[in-house]
């Protein structure tokens, strides 16, 4: 269940407490009057089950509680209730298939931010993979796919396109473009000064690599993975499964395409950094086209839900 806590003007705590006692699946719900101070109001707590959410907190919003007051909305990691367990029972679907809007928006925001953070990973991930280019090693591109970050901005392109936030949709792609061409511009200057320093070979890049040479040899696989994943992807931070997202990581070849076509450019190889940037934008179209249709699909879903459970009542 999630917990909800509302900072409301006292003369809307009636109408937001009617609120949460029509809306199926609620529980606990509790009104501290004045105890507010900024702002100035009341607090309502309550808890809803996670399928019901979404409902509610779009009334929530439409009403403007948002404008006058504020929502905060915590997950509970356990509830020893029965009033809890009948409001599971009494919401339609299952909290596994449940999405709360919202809360995707908030965290697909944060995550596809274009920070010195997100850029470090991006960064200190493609050079893990252009060692294992050169070296022709599979376990350090399992380790460098794990370290990539690159699953926010794709997956708040996604949640863009659906929720139609065309801000967030801009913020997502300079996160994905920016990040991408700094990450390959710096890992080329590393490639170079490692081949200085006599510890990359172009013999080693340019010889049989029986590991690594698909990653710039795209073809009809690369895509159906990449579509595959972005499913796997988009559904862990759906259901807030998100250790399904390391599976994700390590199942697309984003940021090796980036290495070996970084690696490629600094030994001025065209053919293979040619193939290395077709990999990345076709696992980028794969994981964007997949994660769109998998969120429009739970949109479909939920919506008809909704349709059956008000037509219950």
């Amino acid at each position: 269940m999630l917990h909800i806590r509302m900072m409301i003007p006292a003369h809307r705590t009636t109408e937001v407490v009617r609120l949460v006692e029509r809306t199926v699946g609620t529980a606990h719900l509790a009104v501290l009057a004045g105890a507010a101070r900024v702002p100035e109001g009341d607090v309502v707590l309550c808890d809803v089950a996670r399928e019901a959410a979404d409902g509610l907190l779009q009334e929530l919003r439409a009403i403007g509680i948002p404008d006058c007051g504020s929502i905060a909305v915590e997950e509970i990691e356990l509830t020893l209730s029965r009033r809890a367990d009948r409001a599971e029972r009494e919401a339609p679907g299952e909290a596994a298939d449940a999405v709360v809007w919202e809360h995707l928006e908030e965290a697909t925001h944060e995550e596809s931010t274009l920070s010195v953070t997100y850029l470090v990973f991006l960064t200190v991930a493609t050079m893990i993979a252009a060692c294992g280019v050169v070296l022709d090693n599979a376990i350090l591109i399992v380790g460098a796919m794990a370290v990539g970050p690159e699953f926010g901005p794709l997956a708040g392109i996604c949640t863009a396109l659906v929720q139609r936030a065309p801000r967030l949709a801009w913020r997502s792609l300079i996160a994905l473009v920016v990040g991408f061409a700094a990450a390959l511009l710096l890992t080329t200057g590393f490639s170079l000064f490692m081949d200085a320093v006599g510890l990359f070979h172009q013999h080693q890049v340019e010889g049989e690599r029986p590991n690594t040479a698909f990653i710039w040899q795209p073809d009809l696989f690369s895509f159906v993975v990449a579509f595959l994943a972005g499913v796997a992807g988009v559904l862990s931070l759906t259901s807030a499964k998100s250790g399904a997202l390391v599976g994700v990581a390590i199942s697309v070849t984003t940021v090796p395409a980036a290495a070996n076509a970084a690696v490629a450019l600094g030994y001025g190889d065209f053919s293979q950094m040619r193939g290395s940037v077709q990999q990345l934008l076709l696992n980028l179209a794969g994981i964007i086209l997949a994660g769109t249709l998998t969120l429009l699909a739970q949109k479909f879903f939920w919506a008809k839900q909704r349709e059956r459970a008000t037509a219950a009542d």
